[in-house]
């Protein structure tokens, strides 16, 4: 691949990119070109009509090369990043016993330490935009704020709106919902929600308003629904209902929700997300790591129920999430009935950018290559063997492409992220800096697994091996 140095990205208003292929939402097409001013596309066509119609403007090829959107995170935690794989291996709880403890010990400079971290794995993996599920950190969210900011990925901002734990009243709960969605209305690049962990966590009250005022706000609520076994038996005992009936029950389901997970559901509970609009992150790899099932995600397309792909935190890779994507609705539900597809290629793309950003609430901002739309997108290489010969791209990228072909990402228009690194801020100092930190977050944290860690966990196997080796060596000498 033949690739203009970083430089010719930067200092000009206005730039004629031409790449080899570009991936629009209509798909892969060749001898075509987008011209961005400033934060947006202000233009996208094939690359003679927009040559002719900008005739100062330097023509930047790019052979060898992908354009497409970047893609979006619609399910993440990330102040959680400091913790990393210590919930590896664990049942399905983890947020009682490793996540909620770990989140308590952070102060500002931790918060935003682990935010950064995160955000800056995320642009490493080909996310322009995360969404995040609020955090239960005691410091202001500013901090997570700031440093999705610092670190130039676009951010989904959830603020947790939680009553029943006694430490705020509904009316503080609200008042503080309130004020969030308009300190972010008009930022560039942080977008205010509204978060309620689990449906257990509000009242009635806080659920039936937190859907109000961010239907009015054009703002999502974030909610974890019908996530595993526990969630559903807990929602059951508490209030006798499944978690997605009971929001349904307050009028708490619409266009304004989107529910995390959503991987136990019956037929009814699918129809009531269609027929409501409701969408649904589905996160395809927390699901295997710690789940009880998988989102019947094609079956969604097929109704027409929005949804987007989540990584709940698990791993920053947007291609190795669009895989897993297909991957678990084959093993899942495509193995037993034939289908050998299981929504080709085309729909976790879509469902990963376009259709993830329509999801997360930034239908109207990002997700696409398109004329108005912000300038959010990735240069990939496909000059390597992963790619060629090329015969249906949209399933290749799903299926063979990997984070280390990105070449470059861009975020409103900026580029943000060079060979893996920020060509504007010193990455590997975050990532030192992040690591001192987590040593001394989480020697205070009082986590509580389950299991030990695997390296721990192997030596004890071995102590107990030798120990039964020598016991039966014992015996043998006694005969």
């Amino acid at each position: 691949m033949r690739f203009p140095d970083p430089s010719c990205f930067q200092g000009e208003r206005m730039q004629l990119l031409e790449p080899e292929v570009l991936l629009t939402p209509e798909g892969p097409v060749r001898d075509h070109a987008v011209v961005v001013e400033d934060a947006t596309f202000r233009a996208v066509g094939p690359a003679a009509v927009l040559a002719q119609r900008y005739p100062r403007l330097r023509r930047i090829r790019l052979d060898g090369c992908l354009l497409m959107p970047g893609f979006v995170d619609t399910h993440h935690h990330l102040t959680q990043k400091l913790g990393g794989s210590l919930a590896f291996g664990e049942p399905s709880e983890i947020f009682r016993r490793v996540w909620e403890p770990l989140e308590g010990t952070l102060d500002v400079e931790s918060a935003y330490l682990s935010t950064k971290l995160a955000a800056l794995e995320a642009l490493r993996g080909g996310f322009t935009t995360v969404v995040d599920a609020g955090t239960r950190a005691p410091v202001d969210v500013e901090a997570v704020a700031s440093a999705t900011r610092d670190a130039g990925i676009r951010c989904v901002l959830g603020l947790v709106c939680a009553d029943r734990d006694g430490a705020s009243s509904p009316v503080e709960v609200l008042a503080g919902a309130e004020k969030h969605l308009a300190r972010y209305r008009n930022d560039p690049l942080v977008h205010p929600s509204l978060a309620v962990p689990i449906p257990e966590a509000a009242t009635d009250r806080v659920l039936q308003a937190t859907a109000r005022l961010a239907a009015e706000a054009g703002a999502v609520v974030q909610i974890h629904v019908n996530e595993h076994l526990a969630s559903v038996e807990r929602s059951l005992l508490a209030r006798g209902e499944r978690p997605l009936e009971h929001l349904h029950q307050l009028g708490a389901l619409g266009p304004q929700l989107l529910a995390a997970h959503a991987t136990l559901l019956t037929p009814r509970e699918l129809m009531l997300l269609r027929d409501t609009g409701t969408a649904v992150s589905y996160n395809p790899v927390a699901s295997a790591w710690k789940g009880n099932a998988v989102a019947p995600a094609t079956a969604m397309a097929e109704l027409g129920i929005r949804f987007g792909i989540g990584t709940d935190g698990t791993r920053g890779d947007a291609f190795r999430l669009v895989c897993a994507a297909e991957f678990a609705q084959r093993i899942s539900y495509g193995l037993a009935t034939g289908d050998s597809s299981c929504g080709a290629g085309w729909t976790w793309l879509d469902h990963a950018t376009r259709l993830g950003a329509e999801a997360a609430g930034l239908g109207a901002v990002t997700g696409q290559i398109a004329t108005g739309s912000q300038a959010d997108f990735l240069l990939v290489d496909i000059d390597g063997p992963e790619l060629r010969p090329s015969w249906d791209l949209p399933w290749e990228l799903v299926r063979l492409a990997n984070r280390d072909q990105i070449r470059a990402v861009f975020v409103a228009g900026r580029l943000r992220l060079w060979q893996g690194w920020p060509p504007d801020w010193d990455g590997p100092a975050l990532v030192a800096d992040a690591a001192r930190i987590a040593r001394e977050v989480v020697a205070r944290a009082p986590i509580v697994r389950a299991h030990p860690t695997s390296t721990e966990h192997r030596a004890a196997a071995r102590r107990v091996a030798v120990a039964q080796a020598t016991t039966a060596r014992a015996g043998l000498e006694e005969l």
